[in-house]
């Protein structure tokens, strides 16, 4: 025997002769041989045996597990890092890190986690940790990234998977969330926030019978959740029961008087009146003390009451609170989108285009409706998906994913655009296409993504989806503007809060959009909403003979069409075409100077744009 061999030996007897009187000291021993001996699998055996005796060790769970996880012992791992995620109150790192979070101190909890992880870089606890820090501070990718590794390692970590849910929905990558729900769900199939997730996660992907069935379900065995009825409430909207949908909002505000969502899910209707009562209810909550988030939304609903009372001063009043409260939260800056916009003026010329040349996915497949919220892009789609050749889906976070991926933490876009080759841009356009396909429900050859927000990235789209058709929408900007301010939207307008900034917004997609005009001249085709309200039929003919699309009766009976529209114009385009949204905006105009002043010549250009331009 050699002389390594033999003082393995002596202390692998040792640790045996510890196992019965001292587990914890057998463990230790275990752990001292395996720092010497990697692997060795005496000593795994050893200190297996001794954490089923003392097992209050998160390290030794942590080395237990890493080597059941290195010889493709999965379950094996799973169980040693969720004892080791168990044990970790005993480890002191973990304990001043977990109170310094539950305090807030961010500051103090983080290194103390780093430092934990690049010690043992596979604690899952202190992963998750990491990742709630990194959710708290809006690192969304980041927190994802470590709660995916946690739930890598140890897939039985159930808080850091639901933890994973919460992440990826954040990000509308609902896709992606469904397989962790459902797991969750086979071991707490009763667990009523999973299945209100599961619900919401649903509809996002457009699962929507699915998604009432389960809310339904729900709220028969827990009636008294104003929350559930609330969601509840979005996606029959969604679908086109709008009285069923207001009853599920009117019982969340009977529950819950307080919930300015609910309030303004219902003035959000745009079909609803309040009554005086309603009204004198949310002005005396309004009076109260509450969160910033529902005085924000009943400050909203407000406004709107006025408005259909016919009193403009007491809507803007409302109105401008409400959009005081949204824009002291920040995460908008306006600089950023002038930016942006310099950048693609800049990078996206006649020679930029025929330099690149061909290249990207040929699918014709997707029909992207773009430009500023509340400019008809909604009207657009329901006319498009009335064809029988055209399904409507939904606004889809896809094409902002992946710009926001080739950016960067550096935030090099749209320069990066520059260096892709032609591999690269077929293989982008192809993860566009294959990503979209958990949305499109139907076997009709095109569809229709209306994130407006994707007039940013029509350059983007151009690259790598040469055969896509671009639509912008565009409305004459005070109605616009207007029409945006006093929409409260549940996320990504940040720029709506104020009326200097919207303008500002404006001008930057005015500008980005005449810049691609400039470099690929007719490849967008803009629809101007006024002249779709004066002659629909012309500007519906000229929008399918854009799109190659064969003439359909349907699309001139688009309100007769029945589907899932998840904007704010849902009941709206469930109605004929009406012209008095047009010209709404002018009862407000003495109060709408910041918007005016920060439109400049665009306003004055309207509907064509600066020379400058």
């Amino acid at each position: 025997m050699s002389e390594a061999a033999g003082s393995l030996a002596v202390a692998l007897g040792h640790g045996e002769r510890l196992l019965a009187a001292a587990p914890a000291m057998a463990a230790q021993q275990a752990r001292e041989i395996l720092a010497m001996v990697p692997g060795e699998p005496a000593a795994l055996d050893l200190l297996a045996r001794a954490l089923a005796r003392a097992p209050e060790d998160p390290e030794g769970w942590r080395i237990l597990a890493d080597a059941r996880f290195a010889a493709g012992d999965g379950a094996g791992a799973d169980r040693a890092y969720n004892a080791a995620v168990r044990t970790a109150v005993h480890d002191p790192a973990m304990r001043e890190a977990a109170a310094a979070l539950a305090g807030g101190r961010i500051a103090v909890a983080e290194p103390i986690l780093r430092s934990q992880l690049k010690r043992a870089p596979t604690d899952v606890a202190a992963m998750r940790m990491l990742a709630e820090i990194a959710g708290r501070l809006g690192r969304y990718a980041d927190a994802e990234a470590l709660l995916t590794r946690a739930v890598e390692l140890a897939p039985g970590f159930g808080a850091a998977r639901q933890n994973l849910v919460l992440m990826l929905y954040r990000q509308n990558k609902a896709a992606d969330a469904l397989p962790h729900l459902e797991r969750l769900l086979a071991d707490a199939p009763d667990d009523a926030g999973l299945r209100n997730l599961h619900a919401a996660a649903l509809g996002q992907v457009g699962e929507y019978d699915r998604a009432v069935g389960i809310w339904q379900a729900l709220l028969a065995a827990h009636p008294d959740q104003p929350k559930a009825w609330m969601s509840y409430g979005h996606v029959l909207k969604t679908v086109g029961r709008a009285g069923d949908s207001a009853d599920a909002y009117a019982r969340a505000v009977t529950l819950a008087p307080g919930l300015g969502e609910a309030w303004w899910s219902l003035a959000n209707l745009k079909t609803w009146r309040f009554d005086a009562a309603q009204i004198a209810t949310m002005r005396g909550r309004l009076a109260g003390a509450l969160e910033d988030e529902d005085r924000l939304h009943l400050e909203f609903a407000l406004g709107k009451a006025a408005e259909d009372a016919g009193d403009a001063a007491q809507a803007f009043a409302h109105y401008a609170r409400g959009n005081a409260i949204g824009h002291a939260r920040g995460g908008y800056n306006p600089d950023e989108t002038a930016r942006l916009a310099d950048r693609s003026a800049a990078l996206f010329t006649p020679a930029f285009f025929a330099a690149h040349g061909a290249g990207g996915d040929p699918a014709p497949d997707p029909i992207f409706v773009v430009g500023m919220p509340r400019a008809g892009s909604t009207l657009i789609e329901q006319i498009l998906s009335s064809h029988q050749l055209v399904e409507g889906t939904m606004e889809l976070p896809e094409m902002v994913a992946i710009a926001r991926r080739l950016g960067g933490k550096d935030k090099r876009y749209p320069d990066a655009l520059a260096g892709l080759g032609v591999e690269e841009r077929s293989a982008l356009g192809h993860e566009y296409i294959a990503a979209t396909r958990i949305y499109r429900k139907t076997d009709r050859p095109f569809f229709i993504d209306k994130m407006p927000n994707n007039w940013a990235h029509a350059g983007l789209i151009a690259l790598i989806l040469p055969n896509a058709k671009i639509i912008d929408a565009r409305r004459h900007p005070m109605a616009n503007g207007f029409s945006a301010w006093k929409q409260h939207f549940a996320r990504g307008q940040g720029f709506t809060y104020d009326l200097g900034e919207l303008g500002r917004y404006i001008r930057d997609y005015t500008r980005t959009m005449a810049a691609l005009d400039r470099a690929l001249p007719g490849r967008v085709h803009r629809v101007i909403y006024e002249a779709m309200v004066a002659d629909t039929e012309a500007q519906v003919r000229a929008l399918l003979d854009y799109c190659g699309l064969p003439f359909d009766p349907a699309c001139f009976a688009f309100h007769e069409t029945k589907r899932a529209v998840r904007t704010p114009s849902a009941e709206q385009v469930r109605q004929p075409i009406y012209a008095r949204a047009v010209d709404e905006w002018q009862q407000y105009d003495t109060m709408l100077h910041p918007l005016r002043a920060a439109l400049g010549d665009v306003l004055d250009a309207y509907p064509g744009v600066p020379d400058d331009m």
